[in-house]
């Protein structure tokens, strides 16, 4: 009976079907990117199928995998929705998360195969996070308060991520890139204010950090200044292209050829008083979205103006944050528009290419990151690994805490958990134990992919927090156990929070599961409607 309300060609899969088909989905998932986790992470090509783009990425960046991959499994697109999230919330720990995740329904198999309600798993599930939060928190230090230690700790932070990048060889001096670029935003945690450059050419070594903005592939216009100090500088979305007879859909009927220069002499006049308008503001540089033509440019040549014609729309957005300006669109009350100002616009020489260079922006905390490298795939994982940095940085100086890396607090939230699940009576005390040896799985997966025999090397790592070593973890250069202090492997509490977090919420989402219904689209009439 129960078919009978269900409309045609809708497919049910229930029970024991349906919560096989998401663990298989999910820890597909988990299996596809646990080979690019840790410092010794592998790394995927990526390649498009459609004909007309046959481009390639080559990356060990969890979110940019997982954003790639079409998946048709319900589950398995809850692991790749918490990696996005992961991503845009704390830049890093994408991989860790849905590989966490994914081995929390490899355990949660075993124990439903043992007849244990997906009920009951949950609750332990949700007894073991509350104990693995707080042992994290308990294993937290602050040092916001003393600057250089802050400092010190944020390039710490920023080598431990870059360590798993193709940057990792390089990481200390975009370590040093990204923690400079940070501390210039005082506070204000506007990654936008940040410009990543991409330039082929050189080496990784030879990127920089420019003090300012940089406006790509733009030049002033002829006979205009090619130098400004102390600039005013008016940001505009504007048609400048008018000098020209623009009349669409309509037919004008003329007897002389007289006429039609009178037209195009009232449209220059036209053009002419808003010039003036732009130029009243007191300005000195003038950057429009649209393009400027030449009549508008020849003018404010002569009013010795610099004029930058289509920025494009996040250029433009951009420069306004860092020169402390407003885009206009209307020029009629000067007294109401913000100018952005600046202490130097200038052409600077980047390899062979020209860019212009804002200098002393009024929002001095703008700055640009230079990257230079021997071809564009390396260019583009650089900047991915790059960013990944620099958000967890930002998430740092939000979320001071941080704790130790290299598997060091995986081993002691799963040794506070089996304690715990020691004094739980009942079959809860399985689900704790379950979620514990997944969070062991974790520096057995960074260890793996070493190359080193990760049995040996974790339960040296169980020992050793046994025996009272608290900031033991995984020295993935030497394949042994090693002092994170000492060795500086760091990472952002914010983000291994979340890792857990997000991660143990998502696998208990897919674990309550009983019935997959994919329904049927909507059929259409013959008459089409």
């Amino acid at each position: 009976m129960e078919q009978a309300y269900i409309s045609e060609g809708t497919s049910i899969d229930k029970g024991e079907n349906a919560r096989l088909s998401s663990f298989v989905g999910a820890i597909a998932i988990a299996d596809l990117i646990k080979t690019t986790l840790g410092p010794r992470g592998l790394d995927k090509i990526l390649q498009k199928v459609d004909p007309s783009d046959q481009s390639i990425t080559i990356t060990n960046d969890g979110a940019t995998i997982l954003r790639s991959v079409h998946v048709d499994n319900a589950a398995a697109k809850v692991l790749v929705d918490i990696a996005k999230v992961q991503d845009e919330q704390v830049g890093d720990g994408t991989t860790s998360v849905a590989v966490f995740a994914g081995e929390l329904l490899r355990q949660a198999e075993n124990l439903v195969n043992n007849r244990i309600h997906p009920q009951t798993i949950c609750d332990g599930w949700r007894l073991a996070r509350e104990t693995a939060r707080r042992t994290l928190e308990e294993a937290a230090t602050n040092s916001s308060e003393d600057t250089d230690a802050f400092r010190k700790e944020l390039m710490e932070i920023a080598q431990t991520t870059l360590s798993s990048k193709m940057l990792t060889f390089e990481k200390a001096h975009y370590a040093k890139l990204a923690v400079d670029a940070v501390l210039r935003l005082k506070g204000s945690n506007n990654l936008d204010h940040i410009q990543v450059l991409k330039k082929p050419g050189g080496s990784l070594r030879d990127s920089y950090l420019e003090e300012g903005f940089l406006l790509d592939g733009k030049s002033p216009g002829v006979g205009q200044p090619r130098r400004i100090e102390k600039a005013k500088i008016l940001l505009a979305n504007t048609s400048m292209d008018t000098d020209k007879i623009k009349i669409y859909g309509s037919r004008v009927k003329v007897d002389s050829m007289d006429k039609v220069a009178a037209i195009e002499q009232a449209e220059k006049e036209k053009m002419r008083r808003k010039v003036e308008k732009i130029v009243g503001h007191g300005i000195s540089c003038f950057i429009n979205r649209q393009l400027i033509y030449n009549y508008p440019e020849s003018l404010f040549a002569s009013a010795g103006v610099m004029a930058i014609e289509h920025a494009d729309f996040d250029g433009i957005e951009r420069l306004a944050a860092v020169l402390g300006g407003e885009v206009v669109s209307t020029f009629d009350r000067p007294d109401l528009v913000t100018l952005g100002e600046c202490d130097i616009i200038e052409e600077v020489m980047i390899g062979d290419d020209k860019v212009l260079r804002f200098g002393g922006c009024k929002s001095g905390e703008a700055c640009s990151i230079v990257l230079r490298g021997a071809s564009s795939h390396l260019l583009d994982e650089a900047e991915r690994s790059l960013h990944d940095a620099l958000a967890i940085l930002i998430a740092t100086v939000k979320e001071p805490r941080t704790v130790y890396g290299g598997g060091c607090t995986e081993v002691m939230m799963a040794a506070a958990v089996d304690r715990a699940a020691q004094e739980t009576p009942g079959k809860k005390a399985l689900a704790m134990t379950a979620f514990a040896t997944a969070l062991r799985q974790l520096p057995t997966i960074v260890a793996d992919n070493g190359g080193y025999d990760a049995a040996e090397l974790v339960t040296e790592l169980q020992a050793a927090h046994a025996a009272g070593i608290s900031c033991s973890g995984l020295d993935m250069d030497k394949g042994c156990i090693g002092d994170m202090k000492e060795l500086g492997i760091r990472e952002s509490f914010a983000s291994k929070l979340n890792v857990v977090m997000s991660a143990s919420e998502a696998a208990e989402m897919i674990l309550r599961v009983d019935d997959i219904i994919k329904a049927a689209p909507r059929q259409r009439s013959e008459m089409g409607y």
